[in-house]
């Protein structure tokens, strides 16, 4: 298995160093690298990383005061020049502290940590049979089954989500990240659009200049998103 890893530090030789060292190494997935934790923060809002790499002597956000804001759970590793804070580092439960500079064999000993965590971890999980069919969410202190075939559109709010439902004047509400029901819904169904939507790709029957058209609705396709769905367009084209 291979572990989604993320790393921050603030100055550029050692973030490059470490992001080097994560791309060698083959059971870690190097999926982002930030010179501030700010950055960081705003990324993990939507995308998923299982380990992280953190600096701890950091402007504007320390280490410790970033690991201490995550709400999801990660597995940490923190780097620093500055022995003193490793007692500080193992209170927060971190797999391992690496004291800069730090060699790969050390980096690969960390790594080798979390990575056996995270096997041993997976290996006690129950096994449970994919569903494709439908999720529950709770609405309105109610638990409401949600056919997928149903869904036209997902609306990510701050706290909330929204889903829009073929039949349905007002869309479901729930305590939700969009982030986290991307996870259970099947990607080959529903694609990311904007940060702040997902849409049911068999749905989809008008565009219009780069927004996807539901009803009087229109969801717009991000920059950050438009590559790839441009590929599924060029894959359906006629």
């Amino acid at each position: 298995m291979k572990l989604k890893t993320i790393a921050i530090d603030d100055e550029p030789l050692a973030l490059k160093l470490v992001s080097d060292y994560i791309s060698k190494t083959p059971y870690l997935e190097l999926v982002g690298a930030f010179d501030n934790p700010l950055d960081a923060i705003e990324f993990l809002a939507e995308a998923e990383a299982e380990l992280i790499f953190v600096d701890i002597q950091m402007p504007d956000l320390t280490g410790i005061e970033f690991t201490r804001s995550l709400q999801d759970e990660h597995k940490i590793i923190f780097t620093t020049a500055y022995e003193k804070y490793a007692l500080e580092g193992f209170k927060l439960n971190a797999v391992d502290y690496l004291l800069k500079p730090f060699s790969y064999e050390e980096f690969l000993k960390a790594a080798g940590k979390a990575h056996k965590i995270a096997e041993l971890e997976a290996s006690a999980m129950p096994t449970v049979e994919a569903n494709n069919q439908f999720l529950f969410l709770k609405s309105e202190y109610k638990i409401r089954r949600i056919n997928f075939n149903d869904i036209l559109y997902i609306e990510g709010l701050k706290d909330y989500i929204k889903v829009y439902t073929t039949g349905e004047d007002k869309p479901v509400l729930s305590l939700n990240s969009i982030k986290s029901l991307e996870q259970k819904l099947p990607e080959e169904k529903f694609m990311r659009v904007h940060r702040s939507f997902l849409v049911n790709l068999d749905k989809i029957e008008t565009i219009d200049r780069s927004r996807i058209v539901f009803g009087k609705a229109y969801i717009p396709v991000s920059d950050q998103y438009k590559v790839k769905f441009q590929e599924y367009l060029d894959k359906n084209f006629l």
